[in-house]
């Protein structure tokens, strides 16, 4: 459009309305000219000066995500495999890597081993504010930690895609602090599904995501994302030597074992009596109760295994981690109205009033003894100082019983225990959690760790007696 036209358009104005009065339709002539202008100059720039689309989907999705990604700073003390564990012979490193809010309230998700023995933990958001985050819950089978910080206002959370219709060749990108570099964005295909990959003797990863997606140290914890902008996995591993070839744990794996974690919180307050797990049918997902603890407020309210949970309070509820979310902040007393799908058709409303935890130590002191054959104490800070790098709280064991399962796997007292079942057993509360797992009481044997002298152990168990 150009000057050329403004005569004729005023003359045409000038002949259809008022012919005498030239100047006021020459300013209704400008006026158009000035509003088709700026929405030519608009279109220029949705789609760039040169007519190309810049903004593609795969610019919008990183733009959309990149306000959730953290950086991850700290430093850990490392003990070389040829000494004996000294404090003299240990050397501090500093190190890096990525996080996912997960909840407004500041909870982040990242890999156990990017904050595993890291002494203070620096968190740097987006906006470039740096607070210090506390470890909250960690899953070392899974390499998956859940942090918390601070937060005045609250902090804008990950979109969750589906890792269960992930296509081969899909364009994914990772964003993470790869060798420091903050929000580095690499981007690639999905290479492969459900690879088994063993990085060293303890840690094997299961069903892992294979991109070509550039991965550096740094990177640990942080989104691949979609062409939408969802979070489909958390980078996780490279291949060492290799080129184009790094991991990713699934969205759908990362985000249940997030809410495992959050449940572990929520339960250390609360009982709600309800095991539940997300699934995906036709790739979209949905709550379903696994189990309802006898005599379990959720017992009470009516609810079943099998029921489908789909709103709390009128909030809908997707996953499972949405459900702890909610009940992060309840109290016992609390009264949630509970929509849910029933496995045999139609809806019902429950009235889950929310109870108090039973404590923690008649929990873990009752069930230990039947289930393993121990008792346990916590242990002193003289009585493991220095034992081990990796450990520095832990159970002591004060009895064990005879023919149980713990005797017959030569536990002694005196032993320290330090981990059982992927998770270490700090505290009674931690112990009591582990022993409130559900896959544990599936006669399915689980690793436990003890600490004799400065010498550490591991064995295999099984549970027994059940949690009468």
């Amino acid at each position: 459009m150009t000057l050329s036209i403004l005569p004729v358009a005023s003359h045409v104005l000038c002949q259809q309305g008022h012919p005498t009065n030239f100047r006021r339709c020459l300013k209704i002539a400008v006026a158009a000219l000035l509003a088709i202008t700026a929405q030519a100059s608009s279109n220029s720039l949705a789609i760039g000066q040169d007519g190309s689309n810049r903004r593609t989907p795969l610019v919008q999705a990183v733009d959309g995500a990149r306000g959730a990604v953290v950086n991850l700073r700290g430093r850990k003390q490392v003990i070389p495999a040829s000494t004996s564990g000294g404090e003299d012979q240990a050397r501090h490193v500093n190190g890096m890597g990525t996080g996912v809010i997960i909840d407004e309230r500041g909870y982040i998700l990242t890999n156990f081993h990017v904050v595993e023995d890291v002494q203070q933990i620096q968190v740097t958001t987006a906006d470039r504010q740096s607070t210090i985050a506390t470890l909250v819950a960690h899953d070392p089978e899974t390499d998956l930690a859940l942090l918390k910080i601070t937060t005045r206002s609250p902090l804008p959370a990950i979109r969750f895609g589906t890792s269960s219709d992930l296509m081969l060749a899909e364009t994914v990108a990772a964003v993470g602090n790869a060798y420091g570099y903050d929000n580095t964005v690499t981007v690639g295909i999905v290479s492969h599904l459900n690879r088994t990959v063993q990085v060293n003797e303890r840690q094997v990863y299961r069903n892992l995501i294979q991109t070509d997606a550039s991965i550096n140290p740094g990177n640990s914890g942080g989104p691949l994302l979609n062409l939408d902008g969802d979070m489909v996995g958390v980078n996780v591993a490279v291949r060492v030597g290799a080129q184009g070839i790094a991991f990713a744990i699934p969205v759908n794996d990362a985000v249940e074992v997030a809410a495992r974690l959050m449940n572990k919180l929520v339960e250390g307050k609360l009982e709600h009596g309800l095991t539940v797990e997300t699934l995906y049918p036709d790739h979209s997902p949905q709550v379903v109760v696994k189990q309802v603890t006898p005599g379990s407020p959720a017992a009470a309210s009516g609810f079943l295994p099998g029921d489908i949970l789909v709103a709390l309070n009128g909030q809908t509820i997707r996953r499972s981690l949405d459900l702890f979310c909610f009940l992060l902040d309840r109290q016992p007393g609390d009264v949630i109205e509970c929509s849910v799908q029933r496995s045999s058709g139609g809806r019902a409303t429950y009235t889950l009033e929310l109870g108090a935890k039973s404590t923690a130590t008649a929990i873990a002191g009752n069930v230990a003894w039947r289930s393993m054959g121990i008792q346990v104490v916590v242990a002193s800070e003289s009585e493991i100082a220095g034992r081990h790098a990796n450990y520095k709280q832990g159970l002591k064991v004060t009895r064990v019983r005879p023919q149980s399962p713990a005797e017959k796997e030569g536990i002694q007292v005196g032993d320290i225990l330090v981990a059982m079942h992927g998770w270490k057993t700090e505290t009674l509360e931690n112990l009591a959690y582990i022993l409130e797992q559900p896959d544990l009481w599936q006669n399915k044997s689980f690793m436990f760790y003890i600490l004799r002298g400065r010498e550490p152990f591991f064995g295999q168990m099984r549970l027994v007696d059940g949690k009468q």
